[in-house]
Order: C-alpha cells, then sequence, then structure tokens
C-alpha cells in the first residue's frame, strides 16, 4: 500500500477517534443536562436549534449553493428531519435519562445490522451470509446486557427508548442515503437540523422554554462536591458534541469512505461506558460487558458482510450525532 494512502488513512482514523471521544463524552454531559432540566424534549430542541445556527454560519461560509432547496428534497428533508434527527434524539435522550448510557447506545448501535436486513429483503441485494452470525451475536449480546433470565434488569420504558431510537436511526440512515444524492453532508444535517428546529418551536414554543433551569449549577461526577454551571455542559453538548464532531466525521469520510467511517463509529460506545462509569458511576457487571462486547462484534461482522458485496451502499449517512 502506497504511503500516501496509508497516511490519508490514519488521518481519517485520527479524526473519527476525535469525533467518537467527544460524543462519547457527550452521552455522560447530555444525561447531567436532562437530570436539571428534567424534559428530553427542551433539550433535544435546545440541541437541534443551537446547532442548526451554528450550522447555517458553517454553510454560509463554506458553500452558499447549498441554501438552494428543489421542490424535490423539501419533502424528503423534512420526513428526514422528524423521523431520523427528531425522534433519534428525543428517544436516545428519554432512554439514557433512564438507563445507563453505554447500553442505550450499544442498543442504538444495532442499526446497521437491520439496514443490511433492508438491503437482502427489502432491495433483494445479495449480502454476504455472515450477516446471520452478525445478527445472532448482536442479539445474545443484547440478551446477556439485559440480564433477561432475571426478567429484564434494566428500566423497561428506557429500552423501549433505545429500540425506538435504533428504529428512527434506521430511518435517519436510509433518508440520508438518499438526501445525500442531491447535496453534501453539511448541508444536509444544516437542513434537517432546520426543519428539527421548527417542528420543536410549534409543538414547544419557545416563550414558555424553562430558561431558569439552564442558569443552575450542578454536580457533575457522582459523590463528589464540584460543582460547574449548566451553561458550560450545554455549550459542550451544542458544540463539542455536536458541531465540531459532525464536522470532524465528514472531515474522516473523505479519507477512509463512508465504510470505513461506520466501522471506527462503533468506539463511540465503548467511551461513552468509561467515560459515564468515572463520571456518574454507571457500571456493568462482567456478564453485561462480556455482553455488549458481543453485540459491537455482530455489528462489526454485519458491516463487513454489507461493505465487501455492496459498495454501492456506501453512501449511506454515517454521521449520528448522540
Amino acid at each position: 500500500m502506497p504511503k500516501s494512502t496509508i497516511k490519508l488513512a490514519a488521518t481519517g482514523y485520527l479524526l473519527y477517534l476525535a469525533a467518537a471521544t467527544l460524543w462519547g463524552f457527550n452521552g455522560t454531559v447530555s444525561k447531567i443536562i436532562l437530570l436539571s432540566v428534567g424534559d428530553a424534549a427542551r433539550v433535544s430542541q435546545l440541541r437541534t436549534t443551537a446547532s442548526f445556527l451554528i450550522l447555517i454560519l458553517v454553510v454560509a461560509l463554506t458553500n452558499r449553493k447549498a441554501f438552494k432547496l428543489t421542490k424535490k428534497e423539501i419533502p424528503i428533508l423534512i420526513i428526514y428531519a422528524l423521523g431520523g434527527i427528531t425522534l433519534t434524539q428525543w428517544a436516545y435522550f428519554e432512554s439514557i435519562s433512564r438507563i445507563p448510557i453505554g447500553i442505550a447506545l450499544l442498543i442504538e448501535f444495532t442499526a446497521p445490522i437491520y439496514i443490511v436486513l433492508w438491503v437482502r429483503y427489502g432491495r433483494k441485494q445479495h449480502v454476504r451470509s455472515t450477516v446471520w452470525l452478525g445478527l445472532g451475536l448482536a442479539l445474545a449480546g443484547l440478551a446477556l446486557v439485559a440480564q433477561v433470565w432475571k426478567g429484564f434488569t434494566l428500566d423497561a420504558l428506557g429500552l423501549m427508548f433505545a429500540m425506538g431510537a435504533t428504529v428512527s436511526l434506521i430511518f435517519y440512515y436510509l433518508l440520508g442515503e438518499s438526501a445525500s444524492k442531491t447535496r453534501d453532508a453539511v448541508s444536509l444535517i444544516m437542513w434537517g437540523f432546520l426543519f428539527a428546529s421548527v417542528f420543536w418551536a410549534l409543538v414547544l414554543p419557545w416563550n414558555t422554554f424553562p430558561w431558569e433551569k439552564l442558569s443552575v449549577t450542578v454536580e457533575p461526577f457522582v459523590n463528589s462536591a464540584t460543582t460547574t454551571p449548566l451553561w458550560i455542559l450545554i455549550s459542550y453538548m451544542i458544540i463539542g458534541g455536536t458541531v465540531v464532531p459532525f464536522v470532524l466525521v465528514v472531515m474522516a469520510i473523505k479519507h477512509l469512505g463512508a465504510a470505513g467511517a461506520s466501522l471506527m463509529g462503533m468506539i463511540e460506545p465503548l467511551i461513552a461506558f468509561i467515560v459515564a462509569w468515572i463520571v456518574l458511576g454507571e457500571s456493568l457487571n462482567a456478564i453485561q460487558i462480556f455482553g455488549g462486547m458481543a453485540m459491537l462484534t455482530g455489528v462489526y461482522i454485519a458491516e463487513l458482510a454489507r461493505i465487501s458485496k455492496q459498495p454501492e451502499i456506501e453512501n449511506i449517512e454515517t454521521i449520528v450525532p448522540s
């Protein structure tokens, strides 16, 4: 392999590692904000709208042509915004407010497996038979994480929201694939965030937003008296947990391709678990950790089944602002 290719790949992996690390921290940051604000919908609204305002500046400075929309794009972008971005973020926030962050992300990250099954049976395209091994490992791992032999040890509503986030993420991927055929990733997410922001503004008017809750201080670390202003954490959620990692992933895809980037994305649950364990004291037992590794292995095998045989679907949007 030429040295230039190796260098580009290494750069891409480093960029995605940085993005995954930022997103991994964002899970814990978002949970602290959720516990303080007490409303996943309001936190989703704040994150979506503020991120949109930043992204519109990015697009204005880098690609003004992207502000033009065709009539055919509008319905797809609206469905993409509501069925993908809005529901994914809201369901994810609802889930992590009830169950450990690492488990919520593990469940959400099984979405690529179901996409491969859709490619096989919905599009009638061939994929490697190893996808079934991946699916089996992921489901077995999920059973271990949930400890089904104990009648499920996790909050049932939290699990339902995590599974809802998975379904929404599938829509996010597939609709993103369709929408990305006519525009770049940055403007795509900008338009998605715009329509999501409009939706939240209609459902939850800004004049009723609980602004007073944003001025408090919180104790991020469990069993620690250290306090932090909530607005600092909110700033991280918007900039460090959304906009910056998104841009890093776009840059990484240029070096790795969508397929390589999607495999790198599986680092995020591991980082999120470690951060939540250190900061929030969210720990898993040995069986759950083993189950989590089995789930990630299953997703990895399924992704390889798709990548090996289906290069034509590598344009599926891989950026998931968790």
